[in-house]
């Protein structure tokens, strides 16, 4: 199968409000999950999982 990408892509989008992909509360609570599996598999996962957190954290609005 060829893909023609010669031509830009383009599209409308409509100017209803949308709604984030996670809100507030919900992104504290992956970051805790994502703490918690930090400390209970000390491997190379849960330092992934820690660095997530840290990551997603520093995103999150101070409050």
């Amino acid at each position: 199968m060829e893909n023609d990408t010669t031509e830009p892509v383009t599209g409308t989008y409509s100017d209803e409000l949308r709604l984030a992909l996670l809100t507030t509360a919900e992104a504290r609570e992956a970051i805790e999950l994502l703490q918690l599996l930090e400390r209970l598999d000390s491997g190379g996962r849960g330092r992934a999982a820690g660095q997530l957190a840290a990551d997603l954290a520093r995103r999150l609005p101070a409050s």
